[in-house]
C-alpha cells in the first residue's frame, strides 16, 4: 500500500491563471506560499524563515470557485496529492515540475467580496482523471 496525500496551509502569490478546455473543463494554477517561522537551536545557533512556494492545479469546480472567488494574499487550505510532469525544453532538456493536484480547497481568509460557500458541492474536484 502506499499513499500519496498533501495538506497545506499558505497564502496564494498571485491570482490564479484559468484556461477552460475541450466540453468548458475549467482548470486553474496557481502558486501557494508556506513559511517555516525563523528559530533559534538550543546552542544558539539561528535558522532563518523559509518559504517554499508550491505549484497548485485545480480542475472543474474548484477551479472556477477559484476564478471567483481565490485572489493574490489570500489564505487558503489545500489538500490533495503530488504529480511530476516531465517535458523538454526549447533546447531540447527535460525539465520537471512537481505539482500539488488538489482535491480539496478552503478559504480561510479572503480579501475578495466574496467567500465560498464551505460545504458547496462544485468545490469538489473535477480532474478528468
Amino acid at each position: 500500500m502506499s499513499v500519496n496525500k498533501v495538506i497545506l496551509i499558505g497564502n496564494v502569490g498571485k491570482d490564479p491563471d484559468v484556461r477552460h478546455l475541450d466540453r468548458n473543463v475549467a482548470v486553474a494554477n496557481m502558486v501557494l506560499a508556506t513559511t517555516e517561522r525563523a528559530y533559534t537551536l538550543q546552542n544558539g545557533t539561528q535558522v532563518p524563515e523559509r518559504t517554499e512556494w508550491h505549484n497548485i492545479v485545480l480542475w472543474g469546480g474548484l477551479a472556477e470557485v477559484a476564478e471567483r472567488y481565490v485572489h493574490k494574499g489570500d489564505r487558503i487550505y489545500i489538500e490533495g496529492k503530488i504529480r511530476t510532469n516531465t517535458y523538454e525544453d526549447q533546447n531540447g532538456i527535460r525539465r520537471y515540475r512537481t505539482e500539488i493536484l488538489a482535491e480539496t480547497m478552503e478559504m480561510l481568509s479572503s480579501r475578495g467580496t466574496g467567500a465560498a460557500p464551505a460545504n458547496d458541492p462544485s468545490s469538489s474536484s473535477g480532474a478528468p482523471f
